[in-house]
């Protein structure tokens, strides 16, 4: 009997170990992938979303300034004309 719950100790620390083996084998290459993955964006030239955010804010405050600037224009040939 002693000898049965060697064999059944010895196989449950084999199973503990192979488990901490996978979970470190999972880590490793899930950490390869997001490095591989973080590579492989940063070489596309994306960008983030704040610096999309910020360009297209500034496209924003041009395209207002150039129609405050084709109303002015329009005014001005308006009183020139007159």
């Amino acid at each position: 009997m002693q000898n049965r719950n060697k064999i059944f100790d010895d196989l449950s620390q084999l199973m503990t170990n192979a488990m901490g083996v996978a979970q470190g084998a999972r880590d490793e290459a899930q950490t390869a992938m997001k490095s591989m993955m973080d590579r492989w964006l940063a070489d596309r030239d994306f960008v983030t979303r704040e610096e999309f955010d910020a360009v297209r804010a500034m496209a924003q405050k041009a395209r207002e300034e150039n129609e405050a600037l084709s109303a002015r224009i329009a005014a001005l040939e308006a009183k020139k004309t007159k």
